[in-house]
């Protein structure tokens, strides 16, 4: 038997360290969050995809009184620019949650449903997606969508 050992490599920084571009996506998923319709939970999310072209893809969390009618931010935003910009690949993903009159202290990460989702444009463009999770007292980075999903189902 042979024993593995899977690790996930998050970097943690402020808001100040981020460059004017990963600020601008950040402010992006924090200003798409009041695009969010969330009347049953009041968690409001938002989420801004960089991609290749430069184009910034927003999407915000959309809930439904029979809620698994609803959907995550993260994957509002990613099909929307795999319907607009069908070609083109993302660069980076930033997410951030709203609630109870504020952004959350620490960062949210994505579902298993979104990391799945994300993961489909991550592998169609063989290139990863950066994920940037904001929150106001720490942002967490990750290298690529994989990374938060170890063991992923990518072969069809």
């Amino acid at each position: 038997m042979k024993e593995i050992n899977l690790t996930t490599k998050v970097r943690s920084v402020a808001y100040e360290e981020l460059s004017a571009d990963d600020r601008r996506l950040v402010d992006a998923a924090k200003e798409a969050t009041k695009g969010a319709y969330a009347p049953y939970s009041r968690f409001f999310v938002g989420a801004a995809i960089l991609l290749d072209n430069g184009e910034i893809v927003v999407g915000a969390n959309q809930e439904n009184a029979a809620f698994s009618s609803g959907t995550c931010a993260e994957r509002s935003a990613c099909f929307h620019a795999g319907a607009v910009y069908p070609n083109v690949p993302f660069r980076k993903i930033a997410i951030a949650a709203y609630t109870d009159g504020d952004f959350q202290r620490l960062p949210i990460s994505p579902c298993g449903a979104c990391r799945q989702s994300l993961l489909e444009y991550e592998t169609l463009h063989e290139a990863p997606i950066q994920l940037i999770l904001y929150g106001k007292e720490e942002i967490y980075i990750l290298e690529s969508v994989a990374s938060l999903l170890p063991l992923c189902f990518t072969e069809f």
